[in-house]
């Protein structure tokens, strides 16, 4: 089979991606969540006009001169209206959010005032509308302020909230499953014996998929053999996993055993290898209703395929609006040789210029195991298919690193 582009390879593996079900949850429990539907205020905020200030509500029309004196009639404060209209020649003391009395029209905040008693003089002239929230400010009933698809911040939430809403309608979160296979692995802490390495790849991608709102369950480590991959695939698929990512075993040798595994449980393959560095030997399938995504055991490959491939697709899978990694341009920071027929994704530090302009500098070295590397870059550098060498200085296009 030949290498598949990386634009195919994602097209793949977004094809039928639609939203899972959508599901009822608390305020509280919404944090991250992706919004199912467009919300409409069910309240106009403020309801009804309300001081902004601390001070005097009177008519302007009274305090339109500094030396007016006014009689003060009773108070206002927030959540105690008063119960009558002020007159020529009257003032109420309020407090802010307070509910402006009628009558009133202004407030005169109260450094502008001396009490002289039960009068106040106005030290200040009074300006129509001044100090005043009126009704309607923030929202009215009916207007659409959150748009579905969008992935709830804590400003949503508060938004939410003052538009009368206790629990939101949001998409199920996608269930990532994830399977390392390999004899050599052993987990950290353990002391490895000679040929075997500590297990790196499941700890990113776990963290990842969280990142962007996905449940997450470990597999543990399959021992290279037909029946112990086969077992793990059947746990992810038991487990209701909307996704199994699978690290390792991706490649052609006879311990590689992964796509046997998945094929011989009846998933469809829809690719194995693609036109990338890192992450040639790379797989996607579905069975039934859980797609499968099978990274290299490399941890550089592993991750960068993690974060082009699976992040837009949990995207998709969670009803979020924009899925795709924004690319943005940047300024080599050193020379780059010319590009063979697959598409490079270069680890690269970053740093930004006085004038604004992003320099990304590719590490030196960028073999797919080196995961202090990885670790120390902050963006990728798409070079594609064929490119012609270039120069320290030459525009470039950079997708970042989560932080």
């Amino acid at each position: 089979m030949a290498l598949m582009p990386v634009a195919d390879a994602l097209s793949a593996i977004l094809a039928g991606a639609e939203p899972l079900p959508e599901e009822m949850v608390a305020l509280d429990a919404a944090y991250h969540r992706v919004l199912a539907r467009d919300l409409a205020a069910l309240r106009t905020q403020p309801p009804q006009a309300m001081s902004a200030m601390d001070g005097y509500a009177v008519r302007s029309a009274d305090a339109a001169q500094a030396g007016t004196r006014l009689d003060v009639i009773g108070e206002v404060a927030a959540g105690r209206p008063f119960d009558r209209a002020i007159g020529p020649g009257e003032a109420v003391r309020i407090f802010t959010g307070g509910v402006i009395p009628e009558g009133a029209d202004a407030v005169v905040i109260q450094e502008n005032t001396r009490v002289e008693g039960s009068r106040i003089a106005i030290t200040e002239a009074a300006a129509p509308g001044r100090h005043i929230r009126p009704a309607g400010v923030d929202f009215n009933t009916g207007d659409m302020l959150l748009q579905g698809g969008s992935r709830l911040t804590d400003r949503d939430l508060s938004l939410a909230a003052g538009m009368n809403y206790p629990e939101l309608a949001v998409y199920r979160r996608p269930k990532v499953a994830v399977l390392a296979t390999g004899d050599e692995l052993v987990m950290p802490g353990s002391q490895p014996a000679p040929g075997q390495i500590v297990y790196s790849n499941g700890y990113a991608l776990r963290a990842l998929a969280r990142a962007e709102g996905a449940d997450t369950i470990d597999l543990g480590i399959a021992a290279d053999t037909l029946e112990a991959t086969t077992q793990g695939i059947r746990r992810a698929r038991d487990s209701g996993a909307d996704i199994l990512v699978t690290t390792g075993g991706a490649s052609v040798g006879d311990h590689d055993l992964v796509k046997q595994s998945l094929e011989a449980e009846g998933v469809e393959m829809a690719f194995w290898r693609i036109a990338m560095r890192p992450g040639k030997p790379m797989m996607h399938g579905r069975l039934g209703a859980m797609r499968v995504i099978g990274l290299p055991g490399n941890p550089v490959s592993s991750y960068v395929c993690g974060f082009l491939f699976l992040v837009p697709l949990i995207r998709s899978l969670s009803g979020r609006s924009t899925i795709h990694h924004a690319i943005e341009t940047a300024v080599l920071g050193r020379d780059l040789r010319i590009n063979d027929q697959r598409e490079d994704y270069l680890r690269a530090r970053l740093e930004e210029r006085p004038d604004g302009a992003l320099i990304a500098t590719p590490v030196n070295h960028q073999d797919s195991s080196l995961l202090g590397n990885l670790a120390a870059a902050k963006a990728l550098v798409i070079r594609a298919p064929f490119a012609a060498a270039a120069t320290a200085g030459s525009p470039c296009n950079i997708l970042r690193l989560p932080l």
